[in-house]
């Protein structure tokens, strides 16, 4: 249960389940002293009934009570004395305990400047004394509570307890509790539980479902190579217990599939070819290969150098003369699994943002039992839950403590931060964070329960910001704590997924159709001219503004400095651009220095695969790629893997490059988010005017309609606005997201098209739409800043009865119409201020009854 914002347990679910529990009386905020400080002495000894062990702290510990007058010393070392002998008269042990908040004596300021911090939602610390002028000491400290050493636990109670008290209670009932006390004692569970019950026959589905695409896709007699990886694999993940894990993605995608969107894989599970059979993730891992789609011949790639079969030049089927298919990312198995498939598979599946929540309710339909999914049909509670939302605990951060410090110097010190206290104050701040906040929910994890097992196997649960109406409920520990003994699947919300399904919709092209090795596509990579600007007023370097991934200002650096010519040069750019130290100061160095990019480390997979292709064991190159992935704390190459370097002739550099490594990014990632770069380029290239429209819906979250849609100078004059606020550091993120679109919009315009303006008879009410007859993008109501969404839908109800004939008749109808459900739509008078601000009114007068002067002769 939860008393105001603090969860409690009730007494009596306490002796209810007492057993292998041992339960302490707490500080004094707990009842004991509390029943000793103002009730009888028989209600003490009731309370103290539940009890194994009776606490008392050292008297420092006490010292707020004393210090606000709540108590004189007299009275406290009084109320001390009768909890101890109301113990022993119970015979109850009695303990000196710590009650520690901090470790060191020096590190109290830290717990201080929380003590002085608001809580979330504006609530203060139960030590935040606020009527401080009105005592005798107003500037008294908080309590002195350090981990504190036998001896000083001893010296604080000898100044008011006979030395044998003393000694039974900080010594020997200590040893007596720890004693009672079982060393195995393991809280949460040692192993992963995979939910088999969920969906049972989980392996045999699987199986079935990686063999049959198997057939499909490579014929009745598939390469033995081909067969052999899938044979191990599915060897490892079913014996391991993992093959649910792969059965529910499989079963949530083509749920997905069914219902008209797609899905996209994160993270290493594009290097299982068990995944890619069963429809989990499209990368295929496999060498980079030719295949026939009619008659199933395959030829593997001879080129050793050639690392994705996406390059490959085209090619007929010697045998029926069918165009051959090309394949193929030679990502190994082993950066997802292990050799043994023996790590815990985290498979994680993007799903369009603005489908997010179906999945989710997808996924706990799938999973939970017959009973809880009626439970939630009908809109009831369900008491043990399994499947549930992944908590997560949300830490001070630095930008935080400096508040709180700044905070402290001046409500504590009575100062501001000066000159001189910078490097303090920074000092603390770093200190303080990592400190708990409050706790939250995770975005897209979803914990799944066996369903022969019960969540308080694992975890308590609680209601997201304390609200039982929420639909759905969250773990109360953090997923960290069960990350090897329960099922988490990561469903995020993508703004890939999404956008590739809108330009699908609005194009009639299948997305999955589109080439990997498009020339012009290609070209976009390092150079505009695909685009046709007529004057290229920014000097483009690319044409890569606005595609996902690729867009960025660091990123554009590394395409000029690269010049990707292939789809593997672009994986490897994508894999030296989300890693850490592996760009900067590393590969870009090698680059100028005339190595290529298939030389350079972009990926994980990368080092293993040429350490193997050198001479390296394969084992001892797996060891290596995982050490230098890891590396986040920077530590020396270990000397046995140099030598095996050395040893296969690997060059110092590449060597040298592996230590500057601190993180790297799968290989499988990389593969998939250049597949959805190359399909958005695409759509720029060959149906700009529809890309154009989603990249403002989906990408873009602040506009300036009046600049975009006033041509080439206009938006020009916008750019060089926020630059030059930029450079004098007088812009904010809101001016930042007006720069991305201002860009997008004068690549736009630059190849020819239009960008209109809000058209009060066009627009949608949030989505862009495209005029092929205009060769244009109309842009939507909700771009206007601060429109409401209801308006905007009220406004196209309305105008289905016809144009508008002026302000007072737009106000009017709009408020007459009505949504599906019966409901008024809402608008006012500061929507059709802002709809005139942006010129969308001209020609409508302000009332049905036009004056002379709204006449134009």
């Amino acid at each position: 249960m939860a008393a105001g914002s603090t969860p409690k347990i009730d007494i009596e679910d306490l002796a209810q389940n007492h057993k292998n529990v041992l339960y302490g009386s707490a500080c004094f905020n707990g009842e004991v002293f509390s029943d000793a400080s103002e009730r009888s002495q028989e209600e003490l000894e009731k309370a103290m009934e539940l009890y194994d062990y009776i606490e008392v702290q050292p008297k420092e510990n006490y010292s707020y009570l004393v210090d606000t007058e709540e108590l004189s010393e007299d009275r406290l070392l009084s109320i001390l004395r009768s909890i101890i002998d109301t113990g022993d008269k119970l015979h109850k042990r009695v303990v000196a305990t710590g009650d520690c908040h901090y470790v060191n004596p020096e590190d109290k300021i830290l717990r201080d400047l929380y003590i002085n911090a608001k809580a979330l939602g504006g609530g203060l610390h139960p030590l935040h004394y606020i009527h401080r002028e009105e005592l005798k000491n107003p500037d008294f400290e908080s309590p002195d509570q350090h981990f504190r050493s036998t001896k000083e636990m001893l010296d604080s109670f000898r100044s008011w307890l006979p030395e044998e008290v003393c000694q039974r209670i900080v010594v020997d009932a200590s040893n007596e509790i720890a004693d009672l006390c079982n060393g195995d004692i393991k809280i949460l569970k040692s192993k992963l539980y995979t939910p088999d019950a969920n969906l049972p026959g989980s392996a045999e589905k699987l199986r079935e479902i990686c063999y049959g695409n198997l057939k499909n896709t490579y014929g009745d007699n598939p390469d033995p190579k081909i067969k052999d990886r899938l044979d191990k694999e599915l060897a490892g993940i079913i014996n391991n217990g993992y093959s649910v894990t792969y059965y529910i993605a499989h079963l949530l995608i083509k749920w997905a599939n069914s219902k008209g969107f797609f899905v996209g894989s994160r993270g290493s599970v594009g290097s299982s070819f068990a995944a890619n059979m069963a429809g989990i993730t499209e990368v295929n891992p496999l060498p980079p290969h030719y295949l026939c789609p009619k008659c199933k011949r395959l030829e593997w790639a001879t080129d050793p150098s050639l690392r994705s079969g996406f390059d490959l030049a085209k090619k007929r089927c010697p045998h029926c003369g069918e165009e051959m298919l090309r394949n193929g990312q030679s990502i190994p198995f082993e950066t997802f699994l292990g050799f043994h498939a023996e790590k815990v598979p985290d498979i994680d599946l993007n799903f369009p943002q603005d489908r997010l929540g179906l999945a989710h309710d997808e996924t706990r339909l799938l999973l939970s039992t017959k009973e809880e999914n009626e439970a939630y049909a009908k809109g009831e509670p369900v008491e043990s839950p399994h499947v549930i939302r992944a908590g997560t605990i949300a830490k001070a951060e630095s930008k935080n403590c400096f508040g709180y410090v700044k905070k402290y110097y001046e409500d504590v010190l009575g100062k501001a931060v000066g000159p001189d206290d910078q490097a303090y104050v920074s000092y603390l701040s770093e200190k303080a964070t990592g400190v708990k906040r409050t706790t939250g929910q995770h975005p897209g994890g979803i914990v799944v329960i066996p369903a022969d097992m019960e969540i308080f196997d694992f975890t308590p649960y609680q209601y997201p910001a304390d609200d039982p109406t929420a639909g759905w409920l969250t773990t109360h520990f953090d997923f960290a704590s069960m990350h090897d003994s329960v099922l988490k699947l990561d469903e995020l919300g993508h703004v890939d997924p999404m956008a590739l399904r809108i330009m699908h919709e609005l194009t009639g092209i299948d997305f999955r159709s589109i080439p990997m090795n498009d020339p012009k596509v290609l070209s976009l990579f390092t150079s505009p001219k695909a685009l046709g600007l007529k004057e290229n007023r920014l000097d483009f370097k690319t044409g890569a503004i606005a595609l996902p991934e690729f867009g960025t200002n660091f990123v554009q650096g590394l395409l000029e400095e690269a010049k990707p010519k292939t789809f593997n040069d672009l994986l490897i750019i994508s894999g030296l651009s989300h890693g850490t130290n592996v760009w900067n100061g590393n590969a870009e160095d090698l680059v100028l220095s005339g190595k290529s990019l298939e030389q350079v480390i972009g990926c994980r997979d990368d080092i293993m695969n040429y350490l193997i292709q050198m001479g390296v064991d394969s084992g001892t190159a797996f060891k290596i790629m995982e050490y230098v992935r890891k590396n986040k704390a920077g530590n020396p190459l270990k000397p046995e893997f140099e030598e095996a370097m050395r040893k296969a002739k690997v060059p110092e550099w590449y060597i040298d490059s592996c230590r500057k490594i601190r993180y790297l990014f799968p290989r499988a990632h990389a593969t998939a988010y250049v597949m959805a770069a190359l399909r958005v380029a695409w759509y720029k290239v060959y149906c700009p005017l529809e890309f154009y429209a989603t990249y403002f819906f989906t990408r873009c979250h602040s506009f300036d309609i009046k600049i975009m849609s006033g041509g080439i100078d206009s938006i020009m004059a916008g750019i060089q606005d926020i630059q030059e606020r930029s450079a004098r550091k007088e812009t904010n993120d809101t001016d930042d997201e007006k720069l991305k679109s201002y860009m997008a919009a004068l690549e736009m315009v630059e190849r020819g098209y239009t960008l209109e303006n809000i058209n009060l008879m066009e627009s949608d009410s949030s989505m862009w739409k495209v005029s092929k007859e205009r060769n244009s993008v109309i842009p939507p109501f909700t771009c206007i800043p601060n429109f409401s969404q209801r308006a905007a839908e009220g406004i196209v109800e309305a105008r289905k009865e016809g144009a508008f004939l002026s302000k007072e008749n737009l106000l009017s109808r709009v408020k007459k119409a009505k949504d599906a459900s019966g409901q008024p739509y809402a608008i006012g008078n500061s929507i059709i201020e802002a709809l005139d601000d942006v010129g969308a009114l001209k020609g409508l007068g302000e009332s049905d009854q036009m004056s002379l002067f709204e006449f134009n002769f």
